[in-house]
């Protein structure tokens, strides 16, 4: 006779929790968090809240021991009992929306993911929209799977020296303290695949984590067959010059389709997250033509079919492009087995195949392999449509086929827990499985303006303490005197107006724009009635000197009076960081040169836990603004001379935050409450809290384009 399920051997402590380590599904479940946090608080901090490497420091009989001491062990339960349940049910959005996709997953290819802090294969913003899009296509069960490479270095730690430069420092991860794991093939070994190319072959391995639902694989050219120069060529993101870059896009394309053969993966949809990877539908249209006995123009035209790309950025700079000579040295062994000429395969990289000055472009490239394209906010889209009219130059620029959906942001993963709970309270019980839907977010009006108010003080309270222990422990790095240590106890003050700005420092997001005119922001930050403080946190490009000499006037600026203590520049930006400061800022500044900014994500996080966005019109804000949920810099009207614009932009943001944002944020009542500012919070959550959130992108992106691309169909998203 069998035994019955209550005889069965009850796991440890220790097992569940090595169990929910290894899965970064933990990563947006506070509680869960909470959890490892407790078990050794400093620790925790320590190991950059990684729990892999917290459980290091116990065995099973010391966590036993820790886990009666702070009366875990009922949370435990619960949180490892709802991980499993999360990871078995079949009752999603997925199970009825995207039912097409079941045996044959989307295939998600992305340069970068920023899932988490601990993980550190990202640099920004387009890292971590991938790492949302997974986390969201979990949450809703869509059938996917993703392909990036593993940094063994990953991006760069951040340093400013004594002279406010930015310094790039670069740490080798140990994969033993990570929750990564060899993908293994049916031979239970680990997949190893190689690319051809003029000069050899390079190896990758394979390796494998879970977030959530979402396995997620890696490339990793480390290995002992490759050239020492091959070995390391995964080593950074975004680091050497365009041979590497190149010999980094033949990996992650080429590599990565190859990849999902070895483990037996047949994607019925690709989906290209920028031009990284757009050299996978030419391995695809290879195994095509391999296995199908097909022609290379029916190859494509079907696999064309089956692939979605989405373009990111309106720069020139950010759309690579290759010299021919690189090209043919990387890519001319797969252009053989296609049956191309070097003029065929640098033809599908030019816009005018004929010209043989042009360089070979990646964007150029993907849209020419799909049929389904994308950018990622509506303005977006147009900018994107007149950038690429010379691809489809017999149609109108209106008709292009280059539709949008505007991007999104994780909620769970960026919501503060005080928020949660006040979400929980006025919300619909099942409101976070619901979050893309409108009518969930209606009564947030219902939030009283005290509840507010208290909540959102309490984050911005949290974030001064995080931002004064950052700049502490920077001045104990350095050797800061008593009393440099002592100033920074007073930085920044809880009760005056905190705007806060971070992202890249690409010269053309303009960080330094509210110091064009240095009184008029002195006047600002010194009036005693109505303060005004600034937290600026963000890396350059290691190759951008004129991004690190923005980082460097403004950390200049902190140090001379009346800035110091109220301009404030936090080093080494990260997803940690990231959470802080979206969750306590008053106000997120934007003001990039428009139309320059895509989508951005960051003011959509800060929407989320109340705080005001002030941003020029461009990207998401341009469709988000109403004139009562926040705050617009200038009129979205652009000159053509730049220098004007920048000039223009200045005068505009000075203007608005002293005739409106300072004004409205110091108008108290009687206790002491702003409550026009109050109702702006309420409106900004409740009218974009559902419109940008990656629930709502993710199902966009399943009915507009896998949908369609699984099923054969070629359509124009919206």
């Amino acid at each position: 006779m069998p035994p019955s399920k209550s005889s069965k051997k009850q796991k440890s402590i220790y097992q569940k929790l090595t169990e929910l380590s290894g899965n970064l599904w933990w990563s947006w479940q506070p509680e869960v968090a909470e959890i490892f946090r407790q078990l050794d608080p400093p620790r925790w901090t320590e190991v950059s809240h990684n729990p892999v490497r917290l459980l290091k420091d116990f065995t099973p009989e010391s966590l036993e021991e820790r886990a009666t001491e702070t009366v875990l062990h009922s949370r435990i339960h619960a949180a490892y009992r709802r991980w499993r349940e999360y990871m078995a049910s079949h009752e999603t959005w997925g199970d009825t929306h995207a039912g097409l996709l079941g045996a044959s997953p989307t295939a998600y290819f992305s340069a970068e993911f920023g899932i988490h802090e601990s993980l550190p294969i990202y640099s920004g913003g387009l890292g971590v929209l991938s790492g949302d899009h997974l986390k969201s296509a979990s949450d809703l069960g869509i059938p996917l799977v993703a392909i990036g490479l593993y940094y063994e270095e990953g991006y760069f730690l951040q340093r400013i020296d004594e002279n406010g430069w930015q310094q790039e420092v670069y740490r080798r991860a140990v994969i033993d303290d990570l929750p990564i794991r060899p993908a293994v093939g049916k031979d239970g070994e680990q997949i190893e695949i190689s690319i051809e190319t003029r000069w050899g072959a390079i190896y990758a391995r394979v390796w494998h984590l879970q977030i959530g639902r979402i396995p997620l694989y890696l490339l990793d050219t480390n290995v002992e067959k490759n050239a020492e120069e091959i070995r390391s060529l995964t080593s950074r993101l975004y680091g050497g010059d365009h041979r590497t870059r190149i010999r980094q896009e033949i990996v992650l394309g080429i590599g990565g389709v190859r990849a999902l053969h070895a483990l037996g993966i047949q994607p019925s949809v690709i989906h290209m997250n920028e031009g990284h990877s757009a050299f996978a539908p030419l391995e695809i249209i290879h195994r095509r033509m391999a296995d199908d006995g097909m022609s290379f123009d029916d190859a494509l035209r079907d696999t064309a079919a089956q692939s979605v790309f989405t373009t990111h950025t309106p720069v020139p700079a950010g759309h690579d492009r290759f010299d021919a000579g690189l090209v043919d040295e990387h890519v001319g062994p797969l252009a053989d087995k296609l049956g191309l000429n070097y003029e065929g395969l640098m033809g599908l990289g030019r816009v005018n195949p004929q010209d043989h000055g042009e360089s070979f472009c990646m964007t150029v490239l993907a849209f020419k392999l799909s049929r389904h394209a994308n950018a990622v906010s509506s303005l977006h889209g147009v900018v994107s449509r007149r950038m690429w009219a010379s691809l489809w130059p017999w149609q109108a620029e209106e008709e292009l086929p280059i539709g949008h959906i505007t991007n999104g942001v994780h909620v769970p993963t960026w919501l503060a827990a005080q928020m949660r709970a006040l979400y929980d309270r006025v919300l619909p019980d099942n409101w976070a499985v619901r979050s893309g839907e409108p009518e969930v977010w209606a009564n947030f009006a219902s939030v009283t303006p005290a509840e507010l108010w208290e909540t959102h003080a309490a984050l911005k309270g949290r974030l001064i303490t995080y931002a004064r222990t950052k700049l502490r422990r920077k001045a104990e790095r350095v050797g800061a005197s008593a009393a440099e240590l002592e100033e920074i106890k007073e930085a920044l003050d809880p009760h005056a107006l905190l705007i806060g700005f971070a992202r890249r420092f690409a010269p053309y997001k303009r960080a330094d724009l509210i110091m064009r005119d240095l009184d008029t922001l002195a006047e600002l930050i010194q009036d005693s009635n109505r303060p005004v403080q600034f937290l600026y946190a963000g890396k350059a490009h290691p190759a951008d000197d004129h991004g690190k000499a923005i980082v460097q006037r403004i950390v200049e600026l902190t140090r001379q009076e009346p800035f110091k203590g109220r301009v404030i520049v936090l080093e080494n930006y990260d997803i940690s960081m990231g959470r802080h400061l979206v969750q306590g800022v008053d106000v997120w500044l934007n003001n990039p040169r428009r139309p320059l900014e895509a989508s951005g994500t960051s003011g959509q996080k800060v929407v989320l836990n109340g705080g005001l966005n002030c941003s020029v019109l461009d990207g998401w804000w341009a469709e988000a603004f109403d004139g009562q949920n926040g705050f617009a810099i200038g009129n979205g009207r652009t000159h053509v001379n730049q220098d004007v614009q920048d000039d223009r932009d200045a005068r505009a943001l000075t203007a608005v935050l002293r005739d409106e944002v300072i004004p409205l944020y110091y108008e108290r009542d009687a206790d002491d409450l702003p409550q026009e500012w109050i109702r702006r919070m309420k409106r900004c959550v409740s009218s974009l809290g559902w419109r940008f959130n990656a629930d709502r992108m993710v199902m966009d992106y399943v009915k507009s384009a896998y949908v369609p691309a699984a099923g054969g169909l070629s359509c124009r998203m919206p």
